[in-house]
């Protein structure tokens, strides 16, 4: 599937790759669905704090860009599921190394504090 985005407006690769990542929930979505396809209410589970209306938004912004698949099964009452394409599971592996290294410098390295904040 084709990327909706603005072609020809990009500078380099991490310009496009932000803009279709970019928004706050969007890299939550992705680790989410790393794991397994989600129903809407399992993700807004997982991902406390977001609304319906923003979830509903990244994720038709995620489908359009060819990162989330939606599957829609016939069933009564209606089911829908969302997945990760397989370009979406490289976008995940892609964004591995950022987050070891938010792990590494910026989680592991608050120092714990034992008295009364200076």
């Amino acid at each position: 599937m084709a990327t909706t985005r603005r072609p020809g407006a990009y500078h380099c690769g991490i310009d496009a790759a932000m803009d279709v990542i970019s928004g706050k929930w969007k890299v939550l979505i992705l680790w989410a669905l790393a794991e397994q396809a989600c129903r809407f209410g399992e993700l807004r589970r997982l991902l406390p704090g977001v609304t319906e209306k923003v979830l509903a938004s990244h994720l038709r912004e995620l489908e359009a860009d060819g990162i989330v698949h939606r599957e829609e099964y016939d069933e009564v009452p209606p089911r829908v599921e969302y997945s990760l394409t397989p370009r979406g599971a490289t976008l995940n592996a892609a964004l591995e190394p950022l987050g070891a290294w938010g792990r590494e410098h910026v989680i592991d390295s608050v120092p714990e504090h034992s008295g009364p904040m200076p």
